[in-house]
């Protein structure tokens, strides 16, 4: 691919956040970065979250193996379930970094709406990679 493409949809159950995608996919690897802005924050800097590589097991090809370069607590699972499930499917190392904030969702971060997200997001990137399947995932797991 030729650059970055850059994405947003709106932050499930809330009523002026938005997730904000930038995925770059080139030839032997993937850069994605995940964060969340409300309309409020939009020209405010975002804190820096979690940062995770994660490569494709070619002896267990269903478990990726992922290394956290960089950990912040409200933010390492979900951003290490991503990168497994996009190295999983595009068979590439891929980078990504997330500092998606539940705040501004309906019940302030429940389980529920950081599962709708995790779907939504992980569709949406799913979508625009070459060899991805057009099927969301229906588990939390990569």
């Amino acid at each position: 691919m030729d650059g970055p493409i850059q994405l947003s949809l709106p932050l499930p159950r809330s009523l002026d956040t938005r997730i904000y995608l930038q995925l770059t996919i080139r030839a032997k690897s993937i850069t994605l970065f995940v964060t969340t802005a409300s309309s409020e924050e939009a020209g405010a800097p975002t804190p820096l979250g979690s940062f995770v590589y994660a490569i494709p097991d070619r002896y267990n090809p269903s478990q990726p193996l992922s290394t956290p370069l960089n950990t912040v607590e409200p933010t390492i699972e979900f951003t290490t379930r991503l990168a497994k499930l996009v190295a999983k499917k595009s068979q590439l190392p891929t980078y990504v970094a997330n500092s998606v904030s539940f705040m501004g969702a309906g019940l302030g971060g429940s389980v529920e709406e950081e599962l709708e997200t995790f779907k939504q997001v992980a569709g949406l990137v799913l979508s625009r990679l070459p060899t991805a399947s057009p099927s969301v995932p229906t588990s939390a797991g990569p």
